[in-house]
């Protein structure tokens, strides 16, 4: 560590935090989140949810596991930057085959550390995600004024679809399934069901879900049209996770999406984006939140059953369960503050979704029934 600041962070409102900085060197802007997730920060940056976000993690003790290939939930970090309270230590895992600031600075992604992530996080919650500015220069020379300026200036996630910039080029398959001890990841050599996958920005764990669930995997890009997912003859249909503005998403996919409600009886499911893709298309409407959920410790209330599932979440965006249409009732709730979580169709049809992330990685594992459901529905069909 140096004596003087090598890094600073700078809010629209001009309050400025001066820090370390590591990885690489630069300047970046985008909208300001908290995680409070203790474990998975490598999970987390490569999570495509996290396009156009810089991520503070509440839990101190980042990168003291070093990275691996192994944890990557795409090619490479897609989160614009992160913000830390202590600066990496020496990487202490058996499974670590790099530090996390080289993997870092390979990548083309700014960190600063010594900060007061508290502070940061309270005025998070406060003010709402804020827009901001993170400057890396080892030298210590930064202009506030133009980075004030440059916070100021970006556009921010409202009306924004991200899905394109981190969904795939062409279609591929899958199937890799989950790790497991001592084998690591294995493939699914027996599936039971063909399932497309349609790719806002899907974690590479979902697809690993799906396989284990049984899964013979097509991933699609996010402008897939429901012709060319019904062209796979699919058993099922998955919608998954994304960043950005699901109203802007749903420009393209919520037409695919009421095709395949209107016109086929497949079962559907949708994670996260997917999710509020899936409720758009039913007639409800989003709204974006004020700091989001970001984090592997939310409670959530299965409606039906009354059971609580500690969960893993990542969104900036909810559906308003008060637009929910007749026919589609409200599944999954929320215990923080008691936004919408989960949808269905109110028939005998397998049609639903949920905001939280049942496959985790990182977090909980209570929620990974819902592939098994999902896999039941294809049985049972």
């Amino acid at each position: 560590m140096t004596d003087h600041p090598t890094a600073c962070l700078v809010l629209t409102d001009g309050s400025v935090f001066y820090g370390h900085g590591f990885g690489a060197t630069g300047q970046t802007t985008a909208e300001l989140c908290f995680n409070t997730a203790m474990t998975g920060y490598q999970e987390i940056m490569t999570d495509p949810s996290y396009a156009g976000q810089i991520v503070t993690f509440t839990f101190p003790h980042i990168g003291n596991t070093g990275v691996n290939p192994d944890d990557d939930e795409t090619a490479d970090p897609v989160a614009e930057g992160m913000v830390v309270k202590w600066l990496p230590t020496q990487a202490s895992n058996w499974r670590a085959t790099q530090e996390l600031t080289e993997w870092l600075s390979a990548r083309g992604r700014i960190a600063i550390g010594g900060i007061d992530t508290r502070r940061l996080t309270r005025a998070i919650r406060q003010l709402g995600a804020p827009h901001v500015a993170l400057a890396h220069d080892p030298e210590g020379k930064f202009d506030v004024e133009a980075l004030v300026a440059a916070a100021r200036g970006f556009s921010g996630l409202e009306g924004l679809d991200l899905a394109q910039k981190v969904t795939c080029a062409q279609s591929y398959r899958w199937d890799e399934m989950r790790w497991a001890w001592p084998e690591g990841y294995t493939r699914q050599t027996a599936p039971r069901h063909k399932v497309v996958a349609v790719d806002y920005g899907a974690k590479r764990n979902i697809l690993r879900c799906l396989a284990s669930a049984g899964c013979d995997v097509t991933v699609l890009p996010a402008t897939a049209t429901a012709e060319e997912v019904l062209a796979h003859d699919p058993d099922g249909v998955f919608l998954s996770n994304g960043p950005g503005d699901p109203a802007a998403t749903g420009a393209y996919a919520v037409p695919m999406i009421q095709h395949l409600l209107d016109k086929t009886d497949l079962p559907i499911f949708g994670i996260c984006l997917g999710h509020q893709m899936l409720a758009l298309a039913l007639g409800a409407r989003t709204i974006k939140m004020n700091h989001g959920h970001h984090g592997a410790n939310h409670p959530v209330k299965d409606m039906r059953s009354g059971k609580v599932e500690i969960t893993s979440m990542n969104h900036g965006f909810a559906v308003d369960a008060a637009t929910l249409p007749s026919g589609v009732i409200e599944t999954h709730r929320s215990l923080f503050d008691g936004s919408n979580c989960g949808i269905a169709l109110d028939s005998d049809r397998c049609v639903f979704s949920v905001q939280q992330h049942p496959e985790a990685s990182p977090g909980p594992q209570d929620s990974f029934y819902l592939f098994e459901q999902f896999a039941a529905s294809m049985d049972a069909s």
